[in-house]
C-alpha cells in the first residue's frame, strides 16, 4: 500500500497533445500580435502623435523607433525574473503571469493621451507601456517553447518546438491585418485620432482566450520530475552564469541571425518603403502581409528539416542563405519594382521561417531541465537586444550614410556571426534532455 501512495505522489498528471500544442500557439500568438501592432504604429502612427511636432519626420521616427528598441532592453530582466520563477514553482503559473503582464501593458497603450494632450508626459508613458511588454515577451516565449518541447514524444522535439514559433507570424498576420482594415474602414484622420487604438484594446479579448486555455494545462512531465525530485535550484540565474555562461554565449549569437533578418525585413523595410521608395502604407502593409505567409510556411518545413537532418546542420545551412541573401538586399529593396520588392520580403521571411522554426528547440534543449527556462529566456532575449532593438536605427543610420548596401552588409556580418555560433554548438538531437535534470 505505501507503494502504491508513493507512486501516485510522483505520477503527474498528462497534457493532451492537441492542448498542449494549442496552448503553446495561442500564447505566442497574442503575445507577438501585441508586440507587433506596436512595431507597425511606431512607425506609421507614434511619430505623430506621441513626439514634439516641431522635430522633422526623420528624428520623429527615429524617436519612436527609440522606444521600440526600449521593449528588447526590458526583455532580458523579464527572462531572468520570469526564468527565476519559471524553474522555481513551475512552467503553468509562470507563462500565466507573463501573459497577463504583456496583455496589461498592450492595452494600456492603446488608453493613453497623445502629445499634443499631456506633452512630455506622453512619450514617458509609453516608453513605461513599451518597458512592460518587454517584460512579458521575455517570461512569455521561452515558457511557451518548454510546454511545447517538454511535453513531446521522442523524436518529435523540433516539431512540437515549431508550434509556438507559428505565433510570430500568425501574430504578424493579425497585427497588420488589424491596420490594413481599420486603414480601409476609416479617413486617415479617423485612424489617426482614434482608430489606432482598437488593436492595442482589443488585445484584451485575446488575452482573456489565452488564459482560459493556459489555466487547465498541468506541469510538463520534465519539470515534474525536477518537483518530485526537489531538484529545484535556489537562484537559476546564478547557475546558469556560473555553469552553463559558455552555452548562453553561443546561444545569444546563434540567435542574432534571427532577430536582424526578420526586423530589416519588416520594421526597417516598412519605413524605408513608405518614405524613401514612395510607397503608400497600405500598398507595403499588404506586401507584407502576403510574405509574411512563407514566414509560416517556412517554419514547420525547418521543423522537418530539424528532425531529419539535426538541428545543427539545418541552422548553418540558413545561415549562409541569409548571408547570401545580404549581398542582394538593397538591389531587390531599391529595384523600383513592385514584384522586385515583393520578392526582397517573400525571401526575406521565408529565411526567417527556417531560421526561427528551430531556434526555439536548440536553445531550450543547450540547458538542463532544473535551469532551462531561465538559460533558454536569457539567450533568446538576449539576442534580442544585440540582433533586433537597434537593428531598425543602425540599419537607418547605415542607410542615410552609406548607402543600402551598407544595410545588406550588416545582414551578411550577422548571419556569418551566427553561423560561427552554430558550429561551436554541439548537435542535441539525440540527446535525452528531458532527463538532464
Amino acid at each position: 500500500m505505501a507503494s502504491i501512495t508513493s507512486d501516485s505522489q510522483h505520477t503527474a498528471p498528462t497534457n493532451s497533445k492537441v492542448r498542449v500544442l494549442f496552448a503553446s500557439l495561442v500564447g505566442t500568438t497574442i503575445e507577438f500580435f501585441d508586440f507587433y501592432i506596436y512595431a507597425t504604429a511606431a512607425v506609421i502612427i507614434f511619430p505623430h502623435l506621441f513626439f514634439p511636432t516641431t522635430t522633422d519626420p526623420k528624428t520623429a521616427t527615429i524617436q519612436s523607433l527609440a522606444t521600440f528598441a526600449l521593449a528588447f532592453i526590458a526583455r532580458p530582466i523579464g527572462a531572468a525574473l520570469f526564468g527565476h520563477l519559471g524553474d522555481r514553482i513551475g512552467r503553468k503559473a509562470t507563462l500565466v503571469a507573463a501573459l497577463l503582464t504583456m496583455g496589461v501593458s498592450t492595452v494600456c497603450i492603446g488608453l493613453l493621451p497623445s502629445y499634443a494632450q499631456i506633452g512630455l508626459a506622453a512619450p514617458i508613458l509609453l516608453a513605461l507601456c513599451r518597458l512592460g511588454q518587454g517584460l512579458g515577451l521575455g517570461g512569455e516565449w521561452s515558457g511557451a517553447v518548454l510546454l511545447a518541447t517538454e511535453n513531446a514524444p521522442e523524436g518529435k522535439r523540433a516539431w512540437y518546438g515549431m508550434f509556438p514559433q507559428l505565433g510570430a507570424p500568425i501574430g504578424f498576420i493579425l497585427a497588420t491585418g488589424s491596420f490594413l482594415i481599420l486603414g480601409a474602414l476609416m479617413s486617415e484622420q479617423a485612424f489617426l485620432d482614434w482608430g489606432w487604438r482598437i488593436p492595442f484594446l482589443s488585445s484584451a479579448l485575446l488575452v482573456m482566450m489565452g488564459l482560459y486555455i493556459r489555466l487547465k494545462l498541468h506541469e510538463t512531465p520534465a519539470f515534474q520530475k525536477v518537483l518530485n525530485q526537489q531538484k529545484e535550484v535556489d537562484i537559476p540565474f546564478e547557475q546558469v552564469m556560473v555553469k552553463h555562461f559558455p552555452m548562453l554565449v553561443l546561444g545569444t549569437i546563434a540567435a542574432i541571425c534571427t532577430f536582424v533578418v526578420f526586423y530589416l525585413t519588416t520594421v526597417f523595410a516598412l519605413n524605408w518603403g513608405t518614405t524613401e521608395l514612395k510607397y503608400s502604407r497600405n500598398d507595403f502593409l499588404k506586401l507584407q502581409l502576403v510574405a509574411t505567409f512563407c514566414f509560416a510556411a517556412f517554419i514547420p518545413l525547418s521543423a522537418i528539416c530539424a528532425e531529419k537532418f539535426g538541428r545543427q546542420a539545418t541552422s548553418i545551412a540558413v545561415c549562409i542563405a541569409s548571408a547570401i541573401f545580404g549581398l542582394v538586399f538593397a538591389d531587390l529593396l531599391n529595384s523600383g519594382s513592385p514584384w522586385l520588392v515583393f520578392l526582397f520580403l517573400c525571401i526575406g521571411l521565408s529565411i526567417m521561417g527556417m531560421t526561427y522554426g528551430p531556434i526555439g528547440t536548440v536553445l531550450s534543449e543547450i540547458f538542463p531541465t532544473s535551469v532551462r527556462y531561465t538559460g533558454s529566456a536569457l539567450t533568446f532575449n538576449l539576442a534580442g537586444i544585440f540582433g533586433a532593438s537597434f537593428a531598425p536605427l543602425i540599419a537607418t543610420k547605415l542607410a542615410d550614410s552609406y548607402g543600402l548596401p551598407a544595410v545588406g552588409y550588416y545582414l551578411t556580418a550577422a548571419s556569418i556571426l551566427s553561423l560561427l555560433a552554430f558550429v561551436a554548438i554541439r548537435e542535441t538531437k539525440h540527446d535525452d534532455v528531458n532527463n538532464q535534470i
